[in-house]
């Protein structure tokens, strides 16, 4: 199987597991809590027919990637993608990120540039900024916060029940658009997770990424459900929309959170036509920026 090293915890290397197929230009899926790279089952096949090159990988604690105890923050995600991405020697690639994904896709661009990044698409995503502050009040209070860090600590397997429900609204898609067994497959990825990293990624998810997407200058399209019950619409998707000069909105009426599953045909035809557009059209072309020293 093929792994990427990404660094060391002691005597032992973290690695990131990767999967490459096709051909044509590249395109980079980053998948979200508490998921793998395998969530993007419905994505992968219709991006191969489209004639791209697609390239999926497991976050550090994740899915087949390494375990360790160290590095879950934005700024250690986005240089694991950027070592990737260098490993690859990708240029000319689109980054699609889902849900915690979509803070990859900003922070990458943020430290990095976008000298090699010709697309950003961000499906659900938890950029701008989540946190209720005195300067960000379409934020999510402090305390929805802590409750769920309270529950992924004593009990993160009944928490993950709970949290596929609203994941994909089930008393709304269950045996309609998501079926039992795909719910129960989500769980059992998740159990499989790193119980370090199941934690230490939700302080994650109030990451601020306003001054990330400020310097966001590649075309962007923005997806996500208006019925999204894990990250709110008003406070994510649609701030990071206008943020974005030039970004597209395509919003899924009715959409849970994971819309990639629940709603893929939507979602495939948005990303499809989004990829296929030359460069300079969904956004106003900047020149390129390059990464800061």
């Amino acid at each position: 199987m093929p792994y990427v090293d990404v660094g060391k915890e002691n005597s032992t290397s973290i690695h990131l597991y990767y999967e490459d197929h096709g051909t044509g230009q590249p395109v980079v899926l980053i998948h979200g809590y508490p998921l793998s790279s395998a969530s993007w089952e419905k994505q992968v096949p219709a991006l191969l027919q489209a004639g791209h090159r697609v390239i999926a990988y497991d976050r550090r604690g994740f899915g087949k990637s390494s375990q360790p105890t160290s590095g879950y923050n934005y700024n250690t995600f986005a240089e694991d993608l950027h070592k990737l991405v260098t490993h690859l020697k990708l240029t000319d690639f689109a980054l699609v990120g889902f849900s915690m994904g979509g803070g990859e896709v900003a922070r990458y661009i943020g430290r990095y540039g976008s000298k090699d990044v010709s697309k950003a698409v961000i499906i659900s995503g938890v950029p701008p900024f989540l946190l209720k502050t005195a300067d960000n009040p379409e934020g999510v209070d402090g305390s929805v916060f802590e409750g769920i860090e309270k529950a992924v600590s004593a009990d993160r397997y009944a928490f993950f029940t709970a949290f596929f429900k609203d994941f994909y609204n089930t008393d709304v898609y269950l045996g309609k658009r998501v079926s039992e067994q795909a719910v129960q497959a989500s769980w059992n990825v998740a159990a499989s997770a790193s119980g370090t990293a199941s934690l230490a990624c939700v302080p994650t998810w109030y990451e601020d990424f306003r001054g990330d997407v400020a310097q966001i200058d590649v075309p962007t399209l923005v997806i996500q459900g208006d019925s999204d019950r894990i990250v709110p619409f008003s406070a994510s998707g649609q701030r990071t929309a206008k943020l974005v000069s030039g970004a597209e909105l395509v919003v899924i009426k009715d959409g849970p959170h994971n819309i990639a599953w629940t709603h893929a045909d939507e979602v495939n035809t948005a990303l499809l036509n989004f990829l296929a557009k030359p460069a300079a059209i969904g956004q106003a072309s900047a020149p390129k920026r390059k990464a800061v020293a």
